[in-house]
């Protein structure tokens, strides 16, 4: 179980639910969470058997259980890999058992209908199917008592209705009573649906392999250097400060920065490029890539929830958990499913009894287009075979699947591809995106800027560069690097897309935006940025600054421009230099000179015109604009405040992620209305007929099977 305080004292927690069987088990469950004292907001997710709340104020793992529990579900602390590990083995061994009974069992009814009579066939369909149904479908006949108990339906209570009701008219038939024995059939209804749950489960468990691989990846041990030599220690026992030794072809264990050594580090898990990274002293490293050339020592600086690796597993639980709106439909109609089924399936029963002679045309009529209807002159045969039609058809759980396997597989892909989904939400909105407004520094460029250029004197240099240590933007990172010996400045503020203002000696500095550009033309027609130095407002010199342009940027506007959406670059610089990084990017419209407050507006504008918008940005002066946009997307490299404020984070790259982030939310969402329209047609189609008796309850059992994993199945397409 996971839980972390977050700004705003909002606190979230995940866990693993447990005894969820379909779509209306995770709705009651979720609808019981957002009844706790203090909970803002719940989401539980069938496709992972996962539970998400944020809350106002601390909720106890006690209090969440307790509450789950009064409706008939569990939840563990265990993770949803070993809880699913569980019930596939425990599904497994279900399975054998059901088909080795029920197999022999469905030859003999094949034999005793259509060649010979087997001696006492009905006492046997009475023990076989009762040890199928009520011992090895005990899992669904506790799923709806549970449901049944607790005032709700289920797939479960579907199965049951359908299972128990065939096996009575064994046992009546069996006691003498001219009742048609149905028997074999609850027996294979029950196998069925056993194999159409093993089968379910295994595809769930393929589709959400991306997060068992990130699993996977988090270390078990790592080799700490003690006083006493080296020491493997459990990493739950590995503190910050401490100093981790990781050799060769070892995966780093903890997030750290170097101390001693260089070796080239493979972060594909994290950034999903496959080139090693050379790493030197002082540079950071993420725990889960791999050490590839070198030993190296690294200093721990972050530990258990709080790794980058653990972050992201979260947050893409987080995501997979939560819901996009068109998922409202589906749950509405799944709360109301299985009881309209129920009453459907008595009414259309009720109809047959006391109309079977009339309709008896009609059915002797559709045999010879549908040989597996049934042959019998008794209207309660004939009536209990399309009660158990009618309930074993109907499929909820295909609707319950539809959306979330849609988003465990596409959350699965985004983070492949070094793309964080914090809201999927985004997943809806994103395919809609008509403008990409994106910042320049850091997100177009590489963000890694060098003075390429300066006047200033050896004393400037070192009262800037001490200046410039105190903020966070890339160009002032650039400008720190001038110069090691420092000097104590007083009163530092930074002025967001402005500069930086310090007082040195008594006399007050500020490091920013030029106050007249036309001074630096030529340097400005280069593309280089110019940064002003000035004392007590008077001009002291200046220097100017080239930021590279990321390679994939030329070619993720090129492709923007082919999904018909528009890029525009906005960025605090001067319009000059603005002009000609648009240029050599084929960027028809910029923003120059924009204040942060500005950049908000000018989302707010294109909105007005009817567009979805996303916003790029890395740093401070971005985060209204992202929070205001459609949809925000951050550079992962960026400040706390805009990752925040971000609903997607990209982990690694620059703007060609937003063209991967579009396409996986296009393909996902076009899989989702996919699924969505075939469980609807499915169920429109399928239950009439169920009605109309012209549906056998083995064969009826095997569509609704083979409707979940179709939903799965085709959920998986993806990743293609």
């Amino acid at each position: 179980m996971e839980d972390r305080a977050a700004k705003n004292e909002e606190i979230k927690k995940t866990f693993t639910v447990t005894g969820m069987t379909c779509a209306t088990c995770a709705k009651t469950v979720e609808k019981t969470l957002k009844k706790l004292d203090g909970v803002k907001f719940a989401a539980v997710n069938l496709a992972t058997s996962t539970g998400f709340i944020v809350a106002e104020k601390e909720i106890s793992f006690e209090e969440i259980k307790k509450a789950v529990e009064e409706v008939g579900y569990g939840v563990t602390t265990e993770s949803p890999e070993d809880v699913e590990r569980k019930r596939y083995e425990e599904s497994k061994r279900n399975l054998i058992l059901a088909w080795l009974v029920t197999a022999p069992l469905a030859l003999l009814m094949i034999y005793h209908m259509f060649v010979s009579e087997v001696p006492y066939f009905t006492w046997i369909e009475v023990f076989a199917g009762a040890f199928v149904t009520f011992y090895v479908g005990r899992g669904t006949i506790r799923g709806a008592w549970i449901a049944l108990t607790h005032k709700h339906t289920n797939m479960d209570t579907l199965i049951f209705f359908g299972a128990v009701t065939s096996w009575v008219t064994a046992l009546l038939d069996s006691v003498g009573l001219p009742v048609m024995s149905f028997g074999a059939i609850g027996a294979m209804i029950v196998a069925f649906h056993i194999t159409g749950r093993f089968i379910e489960s295994y595809l769930r468990d393929r589709a959400s392999k991306e997060i068992k691989a990130l699993l996977k990846l988090q270390a078990k041990e790592a080799r700490v250097i003690t006083d006493e030599g080296e020491v493997m220690m459990p990493i739950e026992a590995v503190k910050e400060g401490f100093i981790v030794l990781v050799k060769p072809g070892e995966r780093i264990p903890v997030d750290g920065v170097i101390v001693e050594g260089q070796s080239s580090i493979d972060e594909s898990v994290v950034t999903g490029e496959s080139i090693p990274v050379l790493k030197r002293e002082n540079d950071e490293v993420i725990g889960g890539s791999l050490n590839v050339s070198s030993p190296i020592k690294i200093k721990v600086t972050k530990v258990g929830e709080d790794t980058f690796l653990s972050q992201m597993v979260k947050l893409i639980q987080e995501a997979q958990g939560s819901k996009v709106p068109i998922q409202a439909l589906a749950d509405r109609i799944t709360m109301w499913f299985v009881p309209t089924i129920i009453v459907l399936a008595i009414t259309s029963a009720l109809v047959w009894y006391f109309n079977y002679e009339r309709f008896l045309p009609f059915v002797e009529k559709a045999r010879e287009i549908f040989p597996w209807i049934i042959q019998t002159s008794d209207p309660l045969t004939f009536s209990v075979f399309v009660f158990v039609a009618t309930i074993v058809i109907a499929c909820p759980c295909a609707l319950g699947l539809a959306t979330p396997m849609a988003l465990v597989t596409g959350t699965g892909l985004a983070a492949k591809k070094g793309l964080l989904i914090r809201n999927a939400e985004a997943i809806q909105t994103s395919k809609d995106v008509g403008v990409v407004l994106t910042d320049k520094t850091g997100t177009l460029t590489e963000g890694s800027p060098k003075v390429v250029d300066h006047n200033l004197s050896a004393e400037l240099i070192k009262i800037v560069t001490s200046i410039e240590r105190n903020s966070n933007h890339p160009l002032a990172k650039a400008i720190s690097e001038l110069s090691q010996n420092v000097v104590e400045v007083e009163s530092v503020e930074e002025v967001p897309g402005e500069g930086v203002r310090a007082r040195y000696k008594g006399e007050e500095y500020f490091v920013g935006k030029p106050l007249d550009y036309s001074k630096y033309e030529s340097l400005l027609e280069e593309g280089k940025t110019v940064v002003e130095v000035r004392r007590n407002g008077e001009v002291v010199g200046f220097l100017a600054i080239e930021d590279p342009i990321r390679e994939d940027s030329s070619e993720a506007v090129r492709k923007l421009k082919e999904m018909g959406i528009e890029p525009v670059m906005i960025t605090g610089d001067n319009e000059k230099t603005a002009k000609a990084v648009a240029r050599r990017l084929g960027i028809e419209r910029f923003h120059a000179g924009v204040k942060p407050s500005e950049k908000l507006d000018l989302v707010r504008s294109y909105q007005a015109q009817g567009k979805k918008v996303a916003m790029v940005g890395d740093g401070m002066n971005d985060a209204a604009a992202l929070k205001g946009a459609d949809v925000g997307i951050a550079i992962g490299s960026g400040t706390d405040l805009a990752i925040d404020s971000a609903d997607i984070i990209i982990t690694k790259g620059g703007i060609s992620k937003v063209v991967d982030a579009i396409e996986i939310s296009r393909k996902t969402f076009k899989i989702i209305k996919q699924n969505l329209f075939w469980a609807f047609f499915y169920n429109v189609v399928a239950i009439p007929m169920a009605m109309m008796g012209l549906l056998h309850p083995v064969i009826a059992e095997l569509a609704m099977a083979f409707s979940s994993i179709t939903v799965t199945l085709n959920s998986m397409r993806v990743r293609e």
